[in-house]
């Protein structure tokens, strides 16, 4: 895995557009920035044109969605696309929520992504396979998460990063596996976003090779955060959070590779 990508994405420090879930904008700004990357986030569907001109990717989350953020989205995407810029899209709670499935079937249609982001239930919904969400946690159900994280990549032609205690990342042939991570990323809510736009991060410094830069987003996240639980003497989410940030700023490539655990 070319981890050497995260030293590029510190030395170019991509803008990265966010349309972003309110409840955790706040740590997606700083996770990115902290990483190296300069995040700008907008409500703002006017300037959508001057924001995606400057843009290296796009993340699109759907997080708290109202009806002028999915128009803001329509228009964002549909610049992105004509003017070639990689579009994460972070599906929040569309297993749960009819009416969110609804809005991501269509900008789905509309708008062609670079990568999907979500979780099982999310990832689930999205193919068409039977599974219970629960609200924005992943659920349960009894389907192969291999094969379902296949067929959205395949039904949708993009690249699928289906996040959980173990990450799958497939273009619907291409298989990997990550088993890098802690608990505490699923007990802090907020870390699943942070993903999505880590992912557009390194997608806007990688024009050649998504697959790649999806996998590293994948581990730099996931071994950063296996690093701050092992410095913590109980599971605090809370000051996971903050202590996640710290260590995106200082965490290695060799810190990473010595973690990194791939099938």
């Amino acid at each position: 895995m070319d981890l050497t990508l995260l030293e590029k994405l510190r030395q170019r420090q991509p803008i990265v557009l966010n349309l972003a879930n309110f409840v955790t904008v706040q740590d997606v700004a700083n996770g990115l920035k902290a990483l190296g990357a300069s995040p700008i986030m907008s409500a703002e569907v006017q300037e959508a044109e001057a924001l995606v001109e400057i843009a290296g990717a796009v993340c699109l989350n759907l997080g708290t969605i109202n009806s002028l953020q999915v128009e803001q989205m329509q228009v964002v995407g549909r610049l992105a696309n004509e003017r070639h810029k990689p579009i994460v899209f972070d599906p929040v709670a569309v297993g749960a929520v009819p009416y969110r499935k609804r809005v991501a079937l269509a900008l789905l249609e509309q708008i062609q992504v670079t990568v999907i982001r979500g979780n099982a239930g999310e990832i689930a919904a999205l193919a068409d396979f039977d599974w219970q969400s629960q609200g924005i946690d992943a659920g349960t159900g009894t389907g192969n998460l291999v094969e379902i994280a296949k067929a959205c990549a395949l039904k949708y032609n993009c690249l699928v990063l289906l996040s959980g205690a173990t990450d799958i990342i497939t273009d619907g042939h291409r298989m990997t596996m990550l088993t890098n991570g802690t608990p505490l990323l699923q007990l802090h809510v907020g870390s699943g976003d942070l993903l999505s736009s880590v992912v557009a991060a390194l997608l806007a410094i990688s024009p050649s090779d998504y697959f790649e830069a999806t996998q590293v987003a994948g581990l730099v996240l996931g071994a950063t955060g296996e690093l701050v639980a092992k410095q913590l003497t109980s599971d605090r989410p809370g000051s996971f959070g903050t202590a996640l940030i710290d260590k995106l700023h200082l965490v290695t490539i060799a810190e990473i590779e010595h973690l990194t655990k791939k099938e």
